[in-house]
């Protein structure tokens, strides 16, 4: 995979074809299906291009993958997992203000949404009554993100057909079929939160994407941004943006712009500290919490309505300078004052962490890594994950600059907008791509509109027709996920990632955990990745589970499979009933963990002694008689 990158890279650095790439992105503006193209044109019947969607739609998630949350709850992340022991718990009772994981040590409080955790407990308490509890669970989970998928494609379809069509609307959702961070983050099982932040900035984007957003647009998208607030931070920089843009357009027109930053002020200080209410203990409302909608960030929100709302009192005949040194002041009471009142969210969400566990388990987290370590562990991630949005940032780019269409050229602008800064994110970091991954089909429904028109025009040289295909297709991330399985290259990364996942998979199998409940229930000192399965499919609590605000059962965990001598002392010192591991590949070129080796059998821990538990991969000990505890 490695030489195939490199030699795609050096294709692509060609100047003639770099020019003739440049051109062709530049005349699809232009490249309008006419009347006499139209006539010629099969992809003008509605049933041709629905058919191309259905199949899409047809391949979009894997059915073996669908069967196995319905039936066992075999869900694609950790944190789905940890999101439906959190919606458990509240159906089992749990107050709605308390988010504290009870069954992990020391009882660290989640920072996620119960706002995310109620509808799918809806779903589950809907479905109780006809398809008992365990099978309910696994509906809940698959309809979920379907129904944000749902809500997702209405989003992109309204926005793409209300600027290009119902042609160009139909091919994006096509588009959204062959996009991988669409079809990962919205596959059956994912009740993680990334999903309705997607949905929500996307619908936050196209309300504005406009030539003349109105007050409603504002407020509405406004009204998006707090919500996404409300359910993680990770979309922050987008909203960011989108209010810089709106303050920028009322720096630059003055009154004609002031409606909609009006209402995208107004709504999300507003918003934002109504669902904060709704969704925090009152004992908790003064409290600092960097990773979560808290009063730092409820400060900024604030500062936002304050700015939009001094900027309707300026009058209209005033000039710019009065404007920008209004933004000016606003700005900087806005960050000093974050600065002064909240020091320790300026250096981000992961404040205290010991260097041990940032260096240990944060920075090897996957959606944490940065591109160039993603280029070895996993080439293929980058060819369909990056390659799409870079693409797709210069071809709306081009297009927003060389369109005729004010509308076309607003979408194509904003739509630029959130894939290079998903770019700048993800470049650092893989998360970053999330947003702007599922941006991509705005650009790519257009593109493949007008690529379809060009084969149908007799003046278009074949040339252009076979380029302007071949730029369709290199907006899917499918289609470089075929590139990357025929590289020879990529063989070797590519089986070595599967063999660690299918390894994780087995230890973490449903009736792999299942079979520890023959224990008495205890604690369980695993390592970190391993939390979230034994809490779902289990009885017993765990010390340590992959979420940063449970820094102590975090670096229990690291120090005890670091060393097989020190595996005993750790267990004695945070009372662990049992310890369990399971081996896991080593990393290409690295040599296998102490904690694999324990997995294996390959090392026996001295002061533990073995637990024999049938029909499960784990191996179990407890401390041997006579060990000290801590």
């Amino acid at each position: 995979m490695r030489s195939g990158t490199i030699r795609i890279t050096l294709k692509a650095q060609d100047p003639a074809m770099a020019n003739d790439s440049a051109m062709l992105a530049a005349s699809l503006p232009q490249a309008r299906s006419g009347p006499e193209a139209a006539q010629r044109s099969p992809f003008e019947r509605p049933a041709i291009v629905w058919l191309i969607v259905l199949a899409g739609a047809v391949g979009f998630a894997s059915w073996s993958g669908l069967g196995a949350v319905l039936r066992d709850l075999r869900l694609p992340d950790t944190d789905d997992a940890m999101r439906l022991v959190q919606v458990r718990d509240l159906l089992a009772g749990q107050s709605w203000f308390d988010l504290a994981q009870h069954r992990h040590a020391g009882a660290p409080p989640m920072h996620w949404s119960r706002l995310v955790d109620a509808p799918i407990a809806g779903l589950i308490l809907l479905t109780r009554p006809f398809a008992g509890p365990a099978l309910a669970e696994g509906i809940a989970a698959v309809m979920w993100p379907l129904l944000l998928l749902g809500l997702y494609a209405a989003i992109l379809y309204r926005g793409v057909r209300r600027a290009f069509g119902w042609r160009a609307a139909a091919f994006a959702l096509f588009a959204g079929t062959q996009a991988i961070f669409v079809t990962s983050l919205f596959a059956p099982g994912r009740i993680d939160h990334h999903n309705v932040q997607i949905c929500a900035i996307l619908a936050l984007t196209v309300s504005l994407a406009r030539p003349a957003p109105t007050a409603r647009d504002g407020a509405f998208a406004g009204a998006l941004a707090a919500v996404s607030l409300a359910v993680g931070l990770e979309a922050l920089p987008f909203i960011a943006a989108a209010g810089l843009v709106l303050a920028g357009f009322w720096l630059r027109d003055g009154r004609a712009a002031l409606p909609p930053f009006l209402g995208f002020g107004l709504a999300l200080g507003l918003v934002a500290p109504a669902l904060f209410l709704v969704q925090t203990a009152p004992a908790l409302w003064s409290a600092t919490a960097c990773d979560a909608l808290s009063p730092p960030w409820l400060w900024l929100t604030a500062s936002a309505a304050v700015t939009a709302a001094t900027a309707a009192v300026v009058p209209g005949g005033r000039g710019m300078g009065l404007r920008l040194g209004l933004l000016a002041a606003c700005g900087i009471v806005a960050a000093g004052g974050f600065h002064v009142l909240f020091p320790a969210c300026a250096a981000g969400p992961f404040t205290g962490m010991p260097d041990l566990v940032r260096r240990e388990w944060l920075a090897r987290v996957q959606e944490m890594l940065p591109v160039w370590q993603l280029v070895r562990l996993a080439p293929d991630a980058v060819l369909a994950g990056y390659l799409p949005v870079l693409i797709g940032a210069v071809a709306a780019s081009l297009w927003a600059w060389r369109g005729r269409d004010p509308g076309e050229r607003c979408l194509m602008a904003a739509t630029a907008a959130v894939l290079w800064l998903g770019l700048a994110l993800g470049v650092p970091q893989l998360r970053g791509l999330y947003v702007a991954g599922a941006f991509v089909p705005l650009v790519a429904g257009p593109v493949f509109d007008r690529a379809v028109a060009l084969l149908r025009v007799p003046e278009a040289a074949p040339l252009r027709r076979a380029a302007a295909l071949a730029l369709s297709l290199a907006l899917c991330g499918k289609v470089w996920l075929l590139v990357a399985s025929i590289w020879p290259a990529s063989a070797g990364a590519d089986t070595a990632l599967a063999a660690e996942r299918a390894a994780w998979q087995s230890c973490g199998d449903p009736r792999a955990v299942a079979a520890l409940d023959v224990l008495p229930q205890g604690l369980i000192l695993a390592r970190i990745d391993l939390g979230p399965s034994l809490l779902l499919h289990g009885h017993h609590a765990v010390v340590a589970a992959p979420y940063h605000r449970a820094l102590p059962g975090l670096a229990a965990s690291l120090d005890a499979f670091r060393d097989a001598s020190a595996l005993p002392q750790v267990a004695a010192r945070v009372r662990a009933d049992y310890i369990v591991a399971c081996a896991t590949p080593a990393e290409p070129g690295e040599a296998p963990s102490v904690a694999d080796r324990i997995g294996r059998g390959e090392i026996t821990p001295p002061g533990l002694e073995p637990i024999p538990v049938p029909d499960t991969p784990l191996r179990v000990w407890r401390l041997a008689a006579g060990a000290v505890r801590g």
